[in-house]
């Protein structure tokens, strides 16, 4: 069964038998956890890298923005029994896409405020696949815990 992740959302389980995907990641975040130990994995599609600029939003719609997002995607994870040193960790996103000037760089501010969060937090990732000016598809693979991206900038699907 797969589980359809949005833009600013996030979804965890332990279902064996699930596949948790989200489509159409360009400049935006994708964030694959996966605890092999007890077969919890969860993928985050964040928007924006900072809540300050409306906290209000953040409040509503806490995984739009990678400073909300990342630590209550982490937490859902562990209340399923995940640990943070069991985690394979994957992260894909950050293109330029719409911008070629690079006025805003949303793609690359949003990897920053992730890799901020992870060294903040002691979380090593395992994989990044980050830039370019195409979108992405992430799928995590529950039973495995092979998380695949493809693209038009892959060839063929990496399996992490």
């Amino acid at each position: 069964m797969d589980i359809i992740v949005g833009v600013s959302d996030m979804k965890i389980s332990n279902d064996p038998d699930s596949i948790i995907v989200t489509y159409s990641l360009g400049s935006c975040i994708g964030i694959t956890i996966y605890d092999p130990f007890v077969k919890v994995g969860g993928l985050l599609h964040f928007q924006l890298p900072d809540s300050d600029i409306n906290v209000k939003d953040a409040q509503r719609d806490p995984y739009k923005y990678a400073d909300t997002a990342i630590p209550a995607f982490f937490k859902t994870a562990y209340r399923l029994g995940a640990r943070k040193q069991r985690m394979k960790v994957v992260v894909a996103g950050g293109a330029k896409l719409m911008d070629e000037n690079n006025h805003f760089d949303i793609g690359t501010r949003n990897y920053l405020a992730a890799r901020k969060m992870f060294y903040r937090n002691n979380v090593l990732t395992n994989y990044e696949d980050i830039g370019g000016r195409s979108y992405r598809t992430i799928r995590l693979d529950l039973e495995s815990g092979h998380t695949s991206i493809t693209g038009p900038r892959h060839r063929e699907s990496l399996r992490i």
